[in-house]
């Protein structure tokens, strides 16, 4: 009998528009030796005949019914019951590809010092095309996710963590928990193809405005938390708007390096080393 490897991870809020297509990217794994767990948060319309169907037909899905609780609990909840040694967490509107979990495991087979395995990705939905990830770079990482939420990692890592932030009421709480799993020594591996697929939906300019506003609020409470981990001119009192505003221009640096913009690079820099206090 081939051991159970992974547990798919899916939380569910009032997602029947979306949740039989990633259901179906699960049941679609070239790698069998799986289980999905299917957390619905307290979903009011038609998800848990969805859920319900996939568990009587392939009893590999499993359920837990819960009140509304929020993404970060209901990733935890479903973490906890799980039985498998590595965890995707996958969300209910997202979609992986047939070979995402088989790659995985080849990886983490070779090299059993691997903490974190992810892929290539796609938008969909009101968007398809490329989704243009930075290369993983740890201290890239402190200042910007270059990791989506559904990596795969080690259950026993997990469980050394504080899982994930129930603070982080606005999102970005798959930022704030790699942020905890990973340390600069650890090894994180990028499959070259793509098996992710990140749904894109249409949004008003006002939520557009939230979300920036939202944003701020989370990366000031993350850099807060984690301070320790950050480089010396933050850690010595460097406010946090302006170690931000730092952050965002090294990533146009990092943009335009290879380009013959060097005009605006110079003037990039110069900007950096104001903010520095450096001349």
């Amino acid at each position: 009998m081939t051991r159970l490897q992974f547990s798919i991870i899916v939380p569910c809020y009032n997602q029947e528009l979306y949740l039989k297509e990633t259901l179906l990217s699960v049941k679609n794994q070239t790698y069998t030796a799986w289980e999905c767990i299917i957390v619905n948060d307290g979903s009011t319309d038609g998800s848990e005949k969805i859920i319900n169907d996939f568990c009587e037909l392939d009893s590999r899905f499993s359920k837990i019914t819960q009140t509304n609780q929020g993404l970060a609990t209901t990733r935890n909840n479903g973490i906890r019951a799980a039985k498998g040694q590595f965890i995707l967490p996958l969300d209910g509107d997202d979609k992986i590809g047939p070979e995402y979990l088989e790659l995985a495991e080849k990886e983490f087979r070779n090299d059993p010092t691997i903490k974190l395995v992810y892929a290539e990705a796609k938008f969909f939905g009101t968007k398809d095309e490329h989704w243009p990830l930075p290369p993983y770079d740890y201290t890239r990482l402190l200042f910007v996710n270059c990791i989506y939420c559904s990596a795969i990692f080690r259950r026993d890592d997990y469980l050394k963590t504080e899982g994930y932030d129930t603070n982080m009421r606005h999102g970005y709480e798959d930022w704030e928990f790699w942020l905890q799993l990973l340390n600069k020594e650890d090894k994180v591996v990028r499959l070259d193809t793509v098996q992710f697929y990140y749904r894109q939906r249409a949004q008003s300019m006002i939520s557009f405005l939230h979300e920036d506003e939202k944003r701020k609020e989370m990366e000031t409470y993350i850099l807060n938390k984690h301070r320790n981990k950050y480089p010396a001119f933050v850690q010595d009192g460097l406010s946090m708007n302006t170690m931000l505003e730092i952050s965002y221009r090294l990533e146009e640096l990092a943009q335009i390096k290879d380009s013959l913009s060097y005009k605006k690079l110079y003037r990039l820099e110069n900007s950096i080393k104001k903010k520095l206090g450096r001349k």
